[in-house]
């Protein structure tokens, strides 16, 4: 339940912990993760587009 909560933190779907450490280098694990994310969920989406979207409107 850890990962799922610190996934939601990541994609801003839920508030951060007031009790985690306050690092400026954990804040910057944290950024490029949130990228890293973000540009998986984006890989996502394309793949689906031209595997399910683009067949069907042909």
């Amino acid at each position: 339940m850890k990962i799922l909560n610190q996934f939601a933190e990541y994609l801003f779907l839920k508030k951060k912990d007031k009790s985690a450490p306050n690092d400026k280098w954990i804040g910057y694990m944290h950024g490029m993760n949130r990228i890293s994310i973000m540009v998986f969920l984006l890989g996502l989406v394309i793949l689906l587009f031209k595997l399910v979207i683009i067949p069907l409107l042909k």
